[in-house]
Formats: structure tokens, sequence, C-alpha cells
């Protein structure tokens, strides 16, 4: 007969099967649980070991590769080479600055020529310790100045309209920025060059680089009404106009 149960009168359910044994590791006895999780920990660490060393084959020269590069290449070659390149073209690795100077017709009826002026060290005087840096410091001259190189030959000169557009833009950026320097008169004449150095080796690489400066010097421009911002008076007071010019040229 079906036993019941004391409350509801229905059928007591049939017992199920008895339980299996643990799977997986947890089947297994205790010391082999330690070679098993041993060998998963020795796995691990080789697929993540092998993953970084292929990363420093495949990625652009740096510091770390430069430095294992030895012990990376044992590793890869012969099985694991590849035949790509991660991140090209490699990063820079160099610093650019934008200088300006100046012929200013000065009070006295003379004619002088400024020092070269690092407009780029003004940008990045701005941008230290500044949690919240203007766009304007961080990128006018830095992509004006891109803009009008890789729109220039070798020779300075414009490869079509992309050209002389950067070439206006250029003159401007460099007229807004003289505008906060007291240049004892107006400008007349303006000449650009870039200054070009790389970067250092790290103290602990042996690597030898040479960070001599390369210069790239413009030829002069004749500064025209069409160079002036709204803003710019070109005056040479260097009157603390430069704000002001620059909150314009933000507009």
């Amino acid at each position: 007969m079906d036993s019941y149960d004391d409350k509801g009168g229905n059928p007591a359910p049939e017992p199920g099967p008895p339980a299996g044994p643990p799977r997986g590791i947890a089947g297994l006895s205790f010391p082999y649980q330690v070679v098993a999780a041993v060998a998963l920990a020795v796995v691990a660490l080789l697929a993540v070991g092998h993953v970084a060393m292929v990363f420093l084959h495949v990625a652009p020269d740096n510091t770390v590769s430069k430095k294992y590069g030895e012990e990376v290449g044992d590793w890869v070659f012969p099985e694991f080479e590849q035949n790509w390149k991660l991140f090209a073209p490699n990063p820079l690795q160099q610093n650019i600055a934008v200088e300006v100077r100046a012929e200013v017709d000065r009070t006295d009826g003379s004619r002088g020529t400024t020092g070269w002026i690092n407009l780029t060290e003004e940008d990045a005087r701005a941008i230290r310790g500044n949690l919240l840096p203007s766009h304007v410091d961080q990128n006018e001259l830095r992509r004006g100045w891109d803009f009008y190189v890789d729109s220039h030959d070798e020779k300075a000169r414009p490869n079509g309209l992309r050209g002389q557009l950067s070439e206006r833009y250029i003159r401007r950026i460099a007229m807004l920025r003289l505008e906060a320097h007291d240049l004892g008169g107006p400008v007349e004449r303006i000449q650009l060059r870039s200054v070009t150095r790389a970067v250092a080796a790290p103290p602990w690489s042996e690597e030898k680089i040479n960070t001599k400066p390369g210069y790239r010097v413009f030829p002069w421009w004749t500064v025209t009404s069409d160079d002036l911002a709204e803003g710019v008076r070109n005056e040479g007071a260097g009157n603390g106009a430069r704000d002001d010019a620059r909150t314009e040229a933000r507009r």
C-alpha cells in the first residue's frame, strides 16, 4: 500500500537515487587537489606571460621592449613569430616647439629684431598645474602648426589652397600671441621656426639618443591687416591684451 503523510493524506515522495561522487577537482583526494590547483596556476601564469611577450614583440619600440628585447625574441622565435606590428606608425618620440621673432618699428624711428619667443613654452606654462586647461592652450598652436607643415613642401612652398589657408592661420596665431609682449612698437614682419628635440632615454637605458635640437627656419612674412585677428591692435605695447584677443578668437 501507498504511504500517506499525517496531514494531507498525499502519498509521500519516492526517495531519489543516491547522490554520486563529486565531480571535477572536488572529486579528487586532497593531495591530488593540491597538484591540480598548482598545475592550473602554472598554466595561467604561462598564458599571461605568453600574451605579454607577444604583445611586446608586435608593439612599437618602447622602453620595456628595448630593455628586454633579447628575452622577448628568445621566447617568440621561431615558434611564435609574428609578421605584423601593433599601433603603427610608432608614437611620437620627440618634442617640437614653435618659436617666432618679429621685426619691429620702434617709437624712436629705428627698426629692430626681437629674440626668438617660444610660443609652445607659453602654452605649456598655461597648462601645467591647471586642472581644466583651455582647449586653446592645448591645441590651437599645435594643430595649426601640424596643419601648416603638412601642407607645405621642404622649401616652405604651399601645396595648393590648403597650404595658403594654413599659412594665413598660423600667421594670425603668431600675431595673436605677440599681442601680449612689449615689443617696443608695431610688428612689420615675423619669422617662424620649429625646434625639434628627441626625447632622452630613461636613466637605466643604455641607448644613446642625440637630444641636440634641430631647427627648421621659415621665411620672413610681412604683416598685413589680414594677419590681425579680432582684438589684435599690433601696437607692440604688451598691455595684457592677449587674453582679450584670445577670448575673441574662441568665439
